[in-house]
């Protein structure tokens, strides 16, 4: 598999230029487990998501995906819903997010009241700046996930969240061999 392509960014503008010169995916090429980074852009979120042990995400199919995967307390995995984050992330473009390790243990306190075996999620095709390629649609929030390909095993992303005043980017590598592998939760 090898290491991604490296990615210097700097700016939200640096980034798109990126993205826009990648390849798409198809949905088959996301199925799996994927842990995650955000891709530092100056934005809110930036740095945020790993604060608060942020794991990655899972694509179990087309229908079943868990957008948010994170690391609990004792070292394991849980799928937290999305609808319980959605407010705190409308608030991050005019609120600080606490990025301490204070307040990533307490959110992983928390996690047993945020976790879910239900997905919050799917994949579709969708055209976003003028290609199609897979999208992750939530469904419960105005967020789409849009996803270029990098190489064999990593993929360059976009959080696109009405409301929100810029996107979010992240990467995203590929765990285990290949698309049927999937993560446990604990």
């Amino acid at each position: 598999m090898g290491s991604p392509t490296p990615i210097p960014i700097a700016t939200t503008a640096e980034a798109f230029a990126r993205f826009d010169g990648l390849p798409p995916v198809e949905i088959p090429f996301m199925l799996g487990a994927w842990t995650g980074e955000s891709l530092p852009t100056g934005h809110p979120l930036d740095g945020a998501l790993e604060a608060f042990h942020w794991h990655g995400k899972r694509f179990d199919s087309a229908e079943a995906v868990h957008p948010l995967v994170f690391t609990t307390l004792g070292g394991g995995l849980a799928c937290l819903d999305p609808k319980a984050l959605g407010p705190g992330l409308r608030l991050s473009d005019r609120f600080p997010v606490p990025k301490s390790a204070l307040a990533g243990r307490l959110f992983q306190l928390l996690m047993p009241l945020l976790s879910t075996a239900h997905s919050g999620a799917r994949l579709r095709m969708t055209s976003y700046r003028g290609v199609v390629s897979a999208t992750m649609v939530y469904d419960h929030l105005p967020i789409n996930d849009v996803f270029r390909r990098l190489d064999d095993a990593s993929v360059l992303g976009v959080m696109d969240f009405k409301g929100m005043e810029t996107p979010f980017f992240f990467l995203l590598r590929r765990e285990g061999p290949g698309p049927s592998h999937s993560v446990t939760i604990s």
